[in-house]
């Protein structure tokens, strides 16, 4: 029975690993390839996991929804809500200079948290969203989290596939050129605005599709679920500690942190009652300093970004 508990908390813990992942890979696109100061991850976060959550629930009076559609449906209705809401957001905020950029995520961020919070016929309000359903389950009697485990990774797989093709793509430097000297790929003919828009708007499609998931394995969302603290500044962490810019530093960084945060945890599930609401703040202070130590130490992060390989030019010689 224990290791039957210990391998079901397995599967589930690297599942959640393979959401944020999935977060962290959207936010390297904004950040890392583009330099893109969103501090407003929760938003398409939340959006992609109710709006799946809506589409595909059984009928209910206390929700917008019951439409019992497709589970696929609702995956590509998350993204595409989420991208719809980035392009909405990116044309009135990616004008503004990266720290104001920064402060008006954070306001439509809270905007959303707030809204699904108070318009209980919309979304349940603080009584939340039950009842979701699972991709694949009972396909497999007895292997529901290890099918939906196969699903999260093949879906970061996928995400980290078209995201490598991205970095190498003249796309991808183009973004690069934007992100280091605006002016200078402007100068070039290149249209910023509309490259940073389009990475805006990626990169949130990937985080709504991670907000959908999320919704699926949970089973039950409410909108303190999507608390800025575990929908943003962990993300955040995760991609500097991993190392923007690179994709492999993504998930590793999401790896590792979320690690750091589970542990965590199980210490503060072991204390006296009367200490386990002080610890809870110290694990985020812990997190906080653990950021201090690598900006100090290794500021690229574990996996720094790789500069690209120059084309191979071809010789006097191989062209006689």
């Amino acid at each position: 029975m224990e290791l039957a508990g210990l391998l079901s908390y397995g599967i589930f813990f690297l599942t959640l690993v393979g959401i944020y992942g999935l977060l962290t890979l959207g936010l390297n696109v904004q950040w890392g390839y583009a330099g893109m100061l969103n501090i407003g991850v929760a938003a398409f976060f939340t959006v992609g996991a109710y709006t799946s959550a809506i589409l595909t629930t059984a009928p209910s009076s206390a929700h917008l929804g019951g439409f019992a559609l497709p589970l696929p449906i609702g995956f590509v209705a998350a993204m595409l809500l989420s991208g719809i809401l980035a392009l909405a957001v990116g044309l009135i905020t990616l004008r503004l200079r990266s720290d104001y950029l920064a402060i008006a995520s954070i306001g439509i961020a809270e905007i959303i948290r707030l809204t699904l919070k108070n318009e209980t016929w919309l979304t349940g309000g603080v009584r939340g969203l039950a009842n979701i359903p699972r991709p694949l389950q009972g396909v497999i009697p007895g292997y529901d989290g290890l099918l939906y485990l196969a699903l999260v990774m093949g879906m970061v797989a996928l995400i980290y596939w078209a995201n490598e093709r991205a970095w190498r793509s003249p796309w991808g430097r183009v973004l690069r050129a934007i992100r280091e000297n605006e002016a200078a790929a402007r100068a070039m003919g290149k249209n910023s605005l509309l490259f940073r828009l389009q990475a805006f708007v990626l990169g949130a499609m990937v985080m709504g599709l991670a907000g959908a998931l999320y919704a699926h394995i949970v089973r039950f969302i409410s909108p303190e679920a999507f608390n800025p603290l575990f929908a943003t500044f962990l993300v955040w962490v995760m991609l500097i500690a991993g190392g923007s810019g690179n994709n492999r530093g993504a998930l590793l960084g999401a790896f590792v942190i979320w690690i750091v945060w589970s542990v965590t945890e199980i210490m503060v599930t072991r204390l006296p009652e009367d200490l386990v609401t002080r610890a809870g703040a110290l694990r985020v202070l812990l997190i906080g300093i653990l950021l201090q130590v690598i900006l100090l130490v290794r500021p690229q992060g574990l996996l720094p970004e790789r500069p690209p390989r120059p084309e191979r030019q071809s010789s006097g010689s191989d062209r006689q």
